[in-house]
């Protein structure tokens, strides 16, 4: 039987085989590393959407947004269809659709 060949030191995206980032962090808690780009490093063109964002109370931009900001036009999608499962209409008021988005991501295993 043929033997298996050895894992590469690096995996696509530059983690290595125990999970740590290229600069050598961890993941918190398992969870998988994405690089992200602190507000000021922003390209211009996801900035504004980014911006926009902002939660009015803390100034502070989602996780979960802001690991987009190296891809604009994937950014624009994920809004685009949080805005179209989150709009409110006449049966369905945003307060329900939040419920029902949680609801989903307990039954789905989803951590945030």
């Amino acid at each position: 039987m043929a033997s298996l060949p050895e894992p590469p030191d690096r995996s696509p995206d530059g983690r290595a085989p125990d999970g740590r980032a290229p600069d050598g962090s961890s993941a918190p808690n398992g969870y998988a590393w994405i690089r992200t780009l602190p507000p000021g490093a922003w390209p211009e063109a996801s900035a504004a959407q980014l911006d926009a964002c902002r939660d009015p109370h803390t100034g502070v931009v989602d996780h979960v947004l802001g690991v987009h900001a190296e891809h604009p036009a994937g950014l624009a999608a994920h809004l685009g269809v949080y805005r179209a499962a989150m709009s409110p209409t006449p049966g369905l008021p945003p307060v329900d659709r939040e419920l029902i988005a949680v609801v989903v991501s307990v039954a789905n295993g989803c951590h945030y």
